[in-house]
């Protein structure tokens, strides 16, 4: 199977250190009933440097990114676009919500990545996290999904990490 056309920018955030899920009608096909579509989305959580180092170091003869717009996106919590020059396909990057829902779905895919190999950066992140909005947090949706996909045993190593 040949990779998608935009999996280039999917590495670039990779290489910018950018967490990401794959949302929209992608995640609904292949969860659900396949439809077609010419864009991508794409929720990310980076840090003001790791989306400017993205921006910066994506390949300008093969995407197209507006910097303003994802600074923009940064400071509103919004979104923007990267588009494969040669076909038109488009990335929208979604930044993830400041609430206390997001905050921990997001800190349950780390745990789940982390698990599954992904690296020690994802428990420091799960850390950073805890220590900026622990009392912010959904506790009540983390332990369910904690208990659902068998991950306490790192939840109870970043908590008792987390100051």
């Amino acid at each position: 199977m040949a990779a998608h056309p935009l999996a280039g920018s999917v590495l670039e955030l990779q290489r910018a250190g950018i967490p990401h899920m794959l949302a929209g009608s992608f995640a609904s096909s292949h969860h659900g009933d396949p439809r077609t579509t010419n864009d991508i989305g794409l929720v990310i959580d980076p840090s003001r440097e790791a989306l400017e180092r993205f921006v910066r170091e994506l390949d300008r003869e093969r995407f197209y990114v507006s910097g303003e717009a994802a600074r923009d996106a940064f400071e509103s919590r919004g979104q923007f676009n990267v588009v494969l020059l040669d076909s038109g396909w488009k990335a929208d990057l979604i930044l993830r919500k400041e609430r206390a829902f997001s905050r921990a779905a997001t800190i349950v895919a780390k745990l789940e990545w982390a698990r599954a190999g992904e690296s020690e950066r994802q428990l420091r992140d799960v850390i950073g996290i805890l220590e900026v909005s622990g009392e912010r947090l959904d506790r009540e949706y983390i332990a369910r999904w904690i208990a659902e996909l068998d991950l306490q045993e790192l939840w109870q190593r970043v908590q008792s990490e987390a100051g």
